[in-house]
């Protein structure tokens, strides 16, 4: 099953929702301001996509804390774990398949 992990709705999870909505492919929404990514499950995406593409740098919680992110990968994990507004969302994930942001390129590889 698809999971979609948002923190709040916004363009892009409307956009990844309405993708596999209009090919009739059933989705999990996990919203992270109620049930926290586990570690094991961020580095599973992270095996996927890379530390890099998970962190949200326009985002305001990134913005805050700068220095955070510059205090090596370890340090930047545990941030990301601590508040999911820092990272690129949604988080789509089909098995061990994973994608940051709206991805419909790689979603339709999957189908």
């Amino acid at each position: 099953m698809i999971q979609i992990y948002f923190c709040k709705k916004n363009f892009q999870v409307q956009k990844a929702e309405r993708f596999f909505k209009e090919r009739r492919v059933p989705v999990q929404l996990v919203d992270l301001g109620r049930a926290r990514l586990g570690r094991r499950e961020l580095e599973a995406v992270k095996a996927r996509v890379g530390l890099d593409a998970l962190v949200d740098r326009e985002g305001a919680a990134w913005k805050e804390c700068p220095a955070r992110f510059a205090a090596g990968e370890e340090a930047v994990f545990n941030a990301l774990l601590e508040d999911p507004r820092r990272l690129v969302l949604p988080i789509v994930r089909n098995g061990k398949e994973a994608t940051v942001g709206y991805r419909p390129e790689e979603w339709e590889r999957w189908l």
